[in-house]
């Protein structure tokens, strides 16, 4: 329809009407949330954070089938062996590591893991530390001890569609206290950004399992 020819102006006018609106229709929103508003481009679902620069650390779950290690970030199941599903670790050695648990072809272990993160895969690059024993520094409280403005209905429908909206970057949401706080593997504040523009500055809170080392 763009390219149509009409030698009459005004159907040359009606044109350019329409292009106008088929352009703030293709702005328009991928999933209509509760709450929806702000730049349609800020959504999340159509913003993707950036890999991390340099070392990163992250703790979780580190599980090995068959030669192949993942790490897991979000729940386990308490199966014997566990099972979950992680992003895949490169660059893994059993070799000198405490704490791990071994069935058949599986082998797994709580540690807190450094390496990089090239936005699919994780590669360690340090000996891991077992996460009984890690004492990482605190982060500090992003609500400010305020309670968020979310009702419990806007909460919900929230987490309802974020499953969808951030794919397997989503590894859980709980809401509290007003705040519906979403887990996620990695986000730079990209999604914070999104999440504050589209349901506003007070509802949700993106919380990065992989984070910078000094964090």
């Amino acid at each position: 329809m763009r390219r149509l020819s009409r030698s009459s102006g005004i159907v040359a006018a009606g044109a350019f009407v329409l292009l106008a609106l088929t352009a703030c229709a293709s702005a328009a929103p991928a999933s209509g949330g509760p709450a929806a508003s702000g730049d349609a481009t800020a959504s999340l679902g159509a913003v993707t954070p950036a890999p991390p620069e340099g070392e990163v650390t992250a703790t979780g779950t580190v599980l090995e089938v068959g030669g192949a290690a993942q790490l897991c970030l979000g729940p386990v199941a308490e199966s014997a062996p566990p099972q979950c599903s992680g992003i895949p670790l490169a660059g893994w050695s059993w070799d000198g590591v405490d704490g791990a648990t071994t069935s058949g072809e599986t082998t797994w272990g709580a540690y807190a893991v450094r390496g990089t993160y090239d936005g699919g895969t994780f590669t360690a690059t340090r000996p891991p530390v077992q996460l009984a024993l890690y004492d990482p520094i605190a982060l500090p409280d992003p609500t400010g001890g305020e309670p968020g403005t979310g009702d419990a209905a806007t909460l919900a429908a929230i987490q309802d569609e974020l499953p969808d909206r951030l794919g397997d970057s989503y590894l859980g949401s709980t809401p509290q206290d007003g705040w519906l706080w979403v887990d996620v593997v990695w986000d730079d504040g990209t999604w914070q950004d999104a999440a504050d523009a589209e349901y506003g500055d007070q509802v949700v809170i993106i919380r990065s399992a992989i984070r910078d080392m000094d964090g």
